[in-house]
């Protein structure tokens, strides 16, 4: 614990401006220590006769307060324990908004979680005008409801529609945005914030300024749903149908959520709706959801702090940087290294494709413009920082080129020859590939210890992971470089050492793979994909190989079956569908039909021709379709650790979640088989292999036992 006070309180003409600065730390977060000085310096206050109104305000620029510590969840033995601590915020900040004197929240930065809890109570809100201020209550993302008032007093704030929104989704809502739906009374620029909310304290003191305020929209829309019982049942009806069709019924924080925003329309004692958050909030988390989305928090917080080599090698600064290819992954890497303001010589060999690429980076930009995310001026910043070639002019000055041609060995080979011959000697050169080994691709390299893989994931301004591969040769400084790199454009890595598919691939391989064999044994294509999203996959595998691409996915399976055998052959099903010319939804057929703008529409019955027994199809208990498709994943997890593919599991679990979305309240393939017990999927596998030999034999890391996490403590 930190010796230095985290709250200071200053007196300012009968104005207290209480200052939250977490020393060390590079956010605020409501730790029992902050708590403690916090509750202190209220009972100051309340008692001095001299001070009338208050400020909060964060001393760390950029940052208001970003929720609750949650070290403090873990210390949770039972559901109790967890109300009880909701219901100590709520004691907490009803202090605030029942007190004697009126406070003003001065928000710069993020206000998050018990952050805008706090805001909220408060008598006023200004925000900075400024990109990093925003609000949200994301505790649904970690499995929890918001615990310290948020459910009840969000919707008096903003209306109840809004605030569903808010509190479902999780979403960040910018200054403006907040302006615009009544959850800040004023923004200003952030040079003059504590001056302004100094001003609005003295005259909510002084009366001129009324406490009690009521910001929220009044349209039609509004009266007609939110403003009667009736409209009300509505709205709460629509949420639940909804929440319930986009989570399948696998995370219970989001009803949760909603019965205790219902809990504070459903009475006339405030108390009623409060009592109903603490308990909810106890409930959730002792929920298993909440403890593997917390181990995803943790996991990925631990991530950030591995740079994957020794400690003291250094990463290589980059102030610029090159993308070979065009085409979409390469507009893709180029759009999010402009948009963290980092300059792109994009490259291809022909003009028109160079201009293409371009256009197709304005694109992916435009998406934030048309967000709001940024301004007009910033748009066109980001925009001009891609200058487009067909030579290699500038690249003697890039430290570091990423490569995102076409597929092929043989072109990935000539590229980088063409490329180290211009570039400094000091310079790295990234492929981006999803299967092809990089030692091979580095054997025509006249550096090889400076090559090294960087797998992005398509979308790449959408898809968070990246996976940066190293060989035996690579350079540490040169992993160093490129992980930090990584992380500057908003990526989560991880690191996987050389190996046909890499990590991500290897895994999903055998479930696509088995997915094909079940339409060869004549299960219908929709059984299988909603099997397993009902399993927790966002999206199901046939449909899947059809947004990857038929080709793409034929590609990579023919690689895995070299390289890796047996338990990797793909599924005939596959390759017919490939025979008759079918790509998928870039060609408007594969397994689905799609209309002119690319929409799917349903199965194709017209694959069925393709098989033996046409249309009239198998049917399977879907359990059984989950666990042979989910056994294949996992055996090939477990193998790729015990191969030193991936350094740990945790590396395995964030891989998959974030790379081909695992379900993320299993927490990931070993998190999951630690929860089902090594034991039983062995036994589970067993049994498939006895049925289907040779494509199910455990991986030696089951066979071993044991768990792959501590079973207390931290879950990292």
């Amino acid at each position: 614990m930190s010796t230095q006070p985290a709250v200071t309180l200053v007196v300012d003409d009968g104005i207290a401006v209480l200052t939250l600065d977490v020393s060390g730390a590079s956010v605020n977060t409501f730790s029992p220590q902050v708590i403690e000085e916090f509750t202190v310096l209220l009972d100051r206050i309340d008692k001095d006769a001299s001070v009338r109104g208050a400020v909060v305000i964060s001393g760390k620029a950029g940052n208001f307060i970003a929720g609750a510590d949650i070290d403090q969840f873990l210390e949770f033995k039972t559901a109790a324990d967890a109300a009880k601590a909701s219901a100590f915020g709520h004691t907490m900040f009803h202090r605030i908004e029942k007190g004697r004197i009126p406070v003003v929240a001065a928000v710069d930065g993020a206000c998050l979680g018990g952050g805008l809890e706090l805001a909220l109570a408060c008598a006023y809100r200004i925000a900075a005008e400024s990109p990093k201020t925003l609000f949200a209550l994301p505790e649904v993302k970690l499995g929890l409801i918001p615990g310290a008032g948020g459910t009840q007093r969000l919707p008096k704030q903003v209306g109840l529609q809004a605030a569903l929104d808010m509190i479902l989704t999780g979403k960040n809502v910018r200054a403006k945005k907040a302006m615009q739906i009544g959850l800040v009374d004023e923004t200003v620029h952030p040079s003059v914030l504590r001056r302004i909310a100094v001003e609005r304290a003295r005259e909510l003191a002084a009366g001129t300024l009324p406490r009690q305020r009521d910001n929220r929209k009044h349209g039609a829309k509004e009266i007609l749903l939110d403003d009667n019982p009736i409209g009300r049942a509505v709205v709460f009806r629509t949420a639940r149908e909804q929440s319930l069709k986009k989570s399948g019924g696998h995370y219970p924080a989001v009803m949760a959520a909603i019965d205790a925003v219902a809990a504070g329309y459903s009475a006339s004692n405030e108390a009623h709706g409060y009592a109903e958050e603490a308990r909810l909030f106890g409930e959730m988390a002792m929920t298993p959801v909440c403890k593997e989305l917390m181990f995803l928090f943790y996991a990925t917080t631990a991530l950030k702090k591995d740079s994957g080599v020794p400690a003291g090698v250094l990463a290589l600064p980059v102030s610029r940087i090159a993308v070979l290819g065009t085409g979409f992954m390469g507009a893709g890497i180029a759009a999010v290294s402009a948009m963290q303001e980092v300059p792109v010589r994009f490259k291809d060999t022909a003009p028109e494709r160079v201009a293409k690429g371009i256009a197709a980076v304005r694109d992916v930009i435009k998406d934030g413009l048309t967000k709001r995310r940024i301004t007009r001026q910033q748009f066109e910043d980001q925009v001009g920082l891609v200058s487009g070639t067909v030579e290699y002019t500038g690249f003697g000055r890039v430290p570091l080129v990423i490569e995102a041609v076409f597929e092929e060995l043989g072109v990935k080979h000539a590229v980088l020859k063409e490329t180290e011959a211009v570039l400094a000697p000091t310079a790295i050169f990234a492929t981006n590939t999803s299967t092809i080994p990089i030692t091979k691709i580095a054997a025509a390299s006249k550096r090889p210890e400076r090559v090294i893989g960087m797998h992005f994931f398509s979308p790449v301004h959408k898809m968070p992971l990246l996976e940066v591969i190293v060989t035996k040769q690579t350079a540490p400084e040169v992993t160093a470089t490129v992980v930090e790199y990584g992380r500057r454009i908003g990526k989560t890595v991880i690191i996987v050492n050389d190996s046909p598919g890499f990590y991500v691939n290897r895994i999903l391989a055998p479930y696509i793979n088995e997915a094909g064999r079940l339409l060869d044994e004549g299960v219908a294509v929709d059984a299988i994909d909603r099997a397993m999203t009902a399993f927790g996959f966002p999206v199901g595998p046939i449909q899947l190989i059809d947004e990857v691409g038929l080709d793409v996915a034929g590609k990579s399976g023919a690689v895995m079956a070299e390289a890796l055998g047996g338990r990797m052959q793909p599924s005939e099903a596959l390759q017919k569908v490939l025979t008759a010319g079918r790509l998928g939804r870039k060609g408007r057929q594969g397994f689905y039909a799609y209309d002119e703008k690319g929409k799917r529409e349903g199965v194709d019955e017209s694959v069925y021709a393709l098989y033996t027994g046409g249309t009239r199809r198998k049917e399977m208990p879907k359990e059984e379709i989950q666990r042979r498709l989910s056994l294949a994943m996992l055996n090939e997890a477990v193998h790729c650790l015990d191969e030193g593919i991936i350094g740990s599991a945790r590396d395995g679990d964030i891989g998959a979640v974030f790379g081909i979305g695992f379900p993320p309240f299993r927490g990931g393939p070993f998190r999951h088989i630690d929860a089902v017990g090594a034991a039983e999927i062995v036994k589970q596998l067993d049994a498939l292999d006895a049925v289907h030999v040779g494509r199910y034999t455990a991986a030696a890391g089951l066979r071993r036992g044991g768990r792959f996490y501590p079973a207390v403590g931290k879950p990292v």
